[in-house]
């Protein structure tokens, strides 16, 4: 197994409104983006000050986007053979970083460590700290299995049946969830914000531009102004956990 060293949640938007995208999740994470790179300059870094980042952005060229992993490690092709190893597909190999799909046809990516070892500070009381996949039921035991192979960290129960999550460990700057729908269709995912007020972050994030969907039992969906939806939920920006009295 090679340790996964750092991880990046990846926010995925259409590359047309790749600029609104930005402009928006800079202001909400109180970072500055990159410079773009990439062919097609679709990629960017959001840069915390006195931090490592842990968030970047892709602009897609099909479909709506969502989000997707960024595991970046000090061997990248010991882990591509351990992911495939475990049933994961290959979809591009860069040498210096990779692009797989899981078993469920989730797609992430495995890059090289750079040093990373400093999480973001939370801002405005939020912290993006999560990617959730969302699973389609009838492989959600084969993708939580392999999902927890792959990362080696802890498996634990979620606040309602259908969550499942991997706790990385201390210091990491991202968790993941695994999501079981409701019905069937193609594996998607999309970014969580720990926030120690949900309401509070819903009306800073409408002032932003992003626009509120509907509320679950510890989270509020919202739509950002590129079209994307994501979750602010009722967690502790600091260890991500449940508040006691909503366990």
């Amino acid at each position: 197994m090679t340790p996964i060293r750092w991880t990046y949640a990846f926010v995925d938007r259409p590359a047309a409104r790749l600029a609104e995208a930005q402009a928006f999740w800079t202001a909400v994470t109180g970072t500055a983006p990159s410079p773009a790179r990439g062919e097609r300059r679709e990629f960017a870094t959001l840069l915390p000050a006195g931090a490592d980042p842990c968030v970047k952005m892709q602009g897609v060229l099909d479909g709506s986007g969502g989000a997707h992993l960024d595991f970046h490690v000090e061997e990248v092709a010991a882990f591509v053979r351990t992911a495939r190893g475990l049933g994961a597909g290959l979809a591009a190999d860069h040498r210096a970083w990779a692009v797989l799909r899981s078993p469920g046809g989730q797609a992430f990516c495995v890059g090289a460590w750079q040093g990373e070892a400093v999480r973001p500070p939370v801002v405005d009381g939020c912290r993006p700290d999560q990617v959730c996949l969302d699973v389609p039921p009838s492989v959600y035991d084969a993708e939580t299995a392999f999902w927890a192979a792959l990362t080696g960290w802890d498996l634990l129960s979620g606040s309602l049946p259908e969550f499942r999550v991997l706790r990385p460990p201390a210091g990491q700057p991202v968790r993941v969830l695994l999501q079981r729908l409701g019905a069937e269709g193609p594996a998607s995912a999309h970014l969580d914000l720990a926030c120690a007020d949900v309401e509070a972050a819903r009306a800073r994030h409408e002032r932003l531009g992003a626009v509120f969907v509907r509320r679950g039992t510890h989270w509020t969906v919202m739509r950002d102004p590129a079209g994307g939806t994501y979750c602010l939920t009722g967690r502790d920006p600091e260890t991500g956990g449940l508040p006691a009295a909503r366990r």
